[in-house]
């Protein structure tokens, strides 16, 4: 699978988180087939356009751990996404340390890989074939989301 590729089943599973709901990056990248591709996952998010049609529901998706990444100082994505949520009936806490966090056992959304069209076919492994050039080492954390 190639960037093009693996964006694009990104975009569709993307689409498909309902709404009032979220998921991890790490989640979408185990439902296509590439589990320790999170970090990937993250990087096709922070390529989407506000005005691509249907629209992409980025805000949907955020660490493993519930909370939203600051994405750096003098940055607003974390606070726009916040606000995306929180529009959606999404509730947001402030953490200890001032992180925004969901609850992901009342929010989440994690269906069974295999159970969600991904645009992407798996191999009897329940893995994407991925051409050698694309394979990476990924850790799969979830700590590195941006948007």
């Amino acid at each position: 699978m190639d960037s093009a590729q693996f964006h694009a089943a990104v975009y569709h599973v993307a689409r498909q988180i309902p709404p009032q709901h979220v998921t991890s990056y790490g989640h979408i990248a185990k439902l296509l087939g590439m589990p320790r591709h999170s970090r990937h996952v993250g990087q096709a998010l922070k390529f989407v356009s506000p005005d691509v049609q249907p629209p992409i529901p980025w805000y949907r998706v955020i660490a493993s751990s519930g909370m939203i990444s600051s994405r750096g100082p003098g940055t607003t994505g974390a606070d726009r996404q916040r606000q995306e949520l929180e529009a959606e009936g999404i509730e947001v806490n402030v953490g200890r340390m001032g992180d925004l966090r969901v609850d992901l056992r009342r929010y989440g959304w994690f269906p069974a890989p295999g159970t969600v069209d991904t645009g992407v076919e798996l191999n009897e492994d329940g893995e994407a074939d991925v051409d050698a050039s694309e394979a990476t080492s990924e850790d799969g954390d979830d700590s590195e989301e941006e948007t």
